[in-house]
């Protein structure tokens, strides 16, 4: 996968995740010389680990309110323009068997390697070259071209796409580089952060719920403008799942959580049903809660209120019932941080949009210089709407490379 340092490239594409490959592919098919150039030593590395290695590719229901941005309309021309279905489409030209998991999000039936080797095809058929493992050292502007100066040596293009994705998962090679390219040539960059992250809280705050370690139900979880009913996991240092993934998008420190533990039940019908229960029923406490609630969870909640699971329930005060019933629906609690970028799905924040075209996701101040993906100040939700904006940027991204190239060789006869 080496490159030619004495040839210029019509585009030089900086990074090889969903975005990079997906740009590069579509403007080598409309006859744009590509180079693709990613510091790491193998393909799609983030790709390969999503999904527990199966690949949530899209989702079905993909729309702009899935996503989260300083401007939340920017990625609708995009989407529009390359939706789903056209990913869809490409999956099944290629065979791969894929499967509906939950709530529209698509997996692939075998390997995540799948995609990986699809979108590798489809830059072969576009010509496209590769230079990995190679570093990236500078980027100047000289005139008409973009250098790009490597530790392969130096590449000039006429276009530069940055597809480097964000902060998150540093494991696996994640880098500031992109931000770092848009604050050199005078992009705005909306602060980052870790999001779809797990939450944590302060070590003797937590102390109490320590022992409620490994119970997952189903909750729904608000914060700020932020309201999902998925799944919660308990940590020995705070909270996961899906539900809590889904919200630390939304959260900033000091923001506090609203989470109802039973969210299956109206806000009176639960105490109703305690209520009912204590009149008809001569179980214990912790047994009626057992019913309702998984039951580490039922005897851990009864302790936290400071009630005694063993007693019947026909001997609870009214009054003490629905404080229980309040407690489920309304337990409110503030996070003291999150688990950072090491476990964070994505990072939220980036290039500003209002500094790129939401037709072309080129710089309004430096044209020929294109940001796509990740690096752009568009966080989808969990569940596959990141890959699908990865698809549809670098779509976008790589068919006016394409257009461009085409009037470039025109003006050049």
């Amino acid at each position: 996968m080496g490159g030619r340092s004495s040839q210029s490239w019509d585009a030089i594409v900086i990074g090889a995740g969903a975005a990079g490959m997906m740009c590069a592919a579509v403007a080598g098919q409309r006859g744009a010389r590509v180079l693709l150039v990613d510091h790491a030593g193998k393909l799609g590395e983030k790709i390969r680990i999503s999904g527990g290695g199966r690949c949530n590719f899209t989702n079905l229901h993909t729309r702009p309110e899935n996503f989260l941005s300083e401007n939340p309309h920017f990625c609708r021309s995009a989407l529009s323009r390359y939706s789903p279905a056209d990913f869809i489409a490409l999956v099944r030209r290629h065979g791969i068997a894929f499967h509906e998991k939950h709530k529209g999000q698509l997996f692939c039936d075998e390997s995540a390697e799948q995609i990986i080797a699809m979108l590798r095809a489809e830059c072969d058929a576009g010509g496209v070259r590769w230079a990995m493992p190679c570093s990236v050292l500078r980027i100047d502007r000289r005139g008409d071209l973009f250098e790009v100066a490597t530790e392969q040596g130096a590449f000039a293009a006429h276009r530069v796409v940055i597809a480097t994705g964000g902060l998150s998962i540093p494991k696996i090679g994640a880098t500031d580089l992109g931000y770092r390219i848009a604050s050199q040539f005078g992009l705005r960059v909306v602060p980052t952060a870790p999001a779809l992250v797990p939450l944590t809280f302060d070590a003797q705050a937590w102390r109490p719920f320590v022992p409620l370690a490994g119970i997952s139900l189903e909750v729904e979880a608000r914060c700020g403008k932020g309201r999902f009913t998925e799944d919660l996991l308990f940590t020995h240092r705070g909270l996961s799942g899906p539900a809590i993934l889904q919200v630390s998008s939304y959260w900033n420190p000091g923001d506090a959580l609203a989470i109802d533990l039973a969210p299956h039940f109206a806000s009176d019908t639960l105490a109703g049903t305690l209520l009912e229960r204590k009149s008809d029923s001569r179980q214990s406490l912790a047994n009626v809660l057992a019913a309702l609630l998984p039951r580490r969870l039922a005897d851990g909640w009864l302790e936290l209120q400071k009630l005694r699971g063993e007693q019947r329930i026909a001997e609870a005060g009214d009054k003490a019932l629905r404080a229980l019933a309040d407690s489920l629906h309304r337990w409110e609690l503030v996070p003291s941080g999150s688990e950072g970028y090491r476990k964070a799905e994505v990072t939220r924040g980036g290039v500003d949009t209002d500094e790129l075209s939401q037709h072309t996701l080129e710089s309004k101040r430096m044209p020929g210089l294109f940001f796509i993906g990740e690096v752009v100040d568009v966080t989808g939700w969990l569940g596959g709407y990141n890959f699908q904006w990865a698809w549809a940027s670098g779509f976008a991204a790589g068919q006016a490379l394409g257009a461009q190239t085409s009037v470039l060789a025109v003006s050049q006869k």
